[in-house]
């Protein structure tokens, strides 16, 4: 395992941290000492990688079960179709979040932050609620809290597109899976993610996301609806 400290904080809780970190021999630290930003950091394990399958996973994602165990058979028996893999993701009270979605368009994104509840067909059409949630379907761009990627997969792509800081880096990395396999949902693993939904809050993070959807839609082109 993994573990990159992708800042330059000093305090008691990282030191902390880091004294019981040491105490696990197969875990492997290693610090940025500055904030590289998600992509960049992330791919610093790439070469690194002797995996079958690669997780990405938030720290704020909350295991019920054997999730990993469960996704992995899954993938195992599909390895020629499925090339990632996300779970059926539910907040604290065991809602089901809407972590799956279509193609990204501008009109899209601007109902996501703006007035979702008076686009509200428009809403429901891009988050999949149309779907039965009880069966595996192919999600063009599942929210990246929860992903199961082959890893000679993920090495193929070069991991994530580091020309994204923070956002939108899983939406890249759910279109190229797209184009040479498949981002398959899996229903019969359950896992809890306490979603902050930071940039909706925060003006600063706000404008790092809108910066990522303009370098989004330079790459991958306009979409309007």
């Amino acid at each position: 395992m993994y573990v990159i400290d992708n800042s330059n904080e000093k305090s008691d809780s990282k030191k902390r941290f880091l004294k019981k970190i040491k105490l696990y021999e197969d875990i492997c630290f290693i610090s940025t000492e500055k904030n590289l930003g998600f992509s960049k950091a992330h791919n610093l394990v790439i070469e690194k990688l002797y995996s079958k399958y690669h997780a990405i996973v938030n720290p704020d994602v909350i295991l019920h079960e054997d999730s990993f165990e469960k996704i992995i058979n899954f993938m195992e028996l599909n390895q020629k179709d499925v090339g990632m893999v996300i779970p059926k993701i539910v907040d604290p009270n065991g809602i089901l979040q809407l972590a799956y979605r279509r193609e990204l368009t501008i009109l899209d994104m601007v109902v996501h932050f703006f007035n979702a509840k008076l686009f509200r067909k428009r809403y429901d059409y891009h988050t999949m609620k149309e779907k039965n949630f009880d069966k595996s379907f192919s999600v063009p761009f599942g929210q990246g809290s929860f992903l199961v990627i082959q890893t000679s997969l993920f090495k193929k792509l070069n991991g994530f597109d580091e020309r994204f800081f923070m956002y939108m880096e899983d939406a890249d990395l759910c279109k190229r899976v797209n184009q040479v396999s498949k981002l398959k949902y899996f229903p019969n693993s359950v896992v809890e993610h306490k979603w902050v939904r930071g940039s909706h809050k925060n003006l600063k993070l706000l404008k790092i996301h809108i910066v990522s959807m303009v370098k989004y839609f330079q790459k991958w082109g306009i979409k309007l609806f």
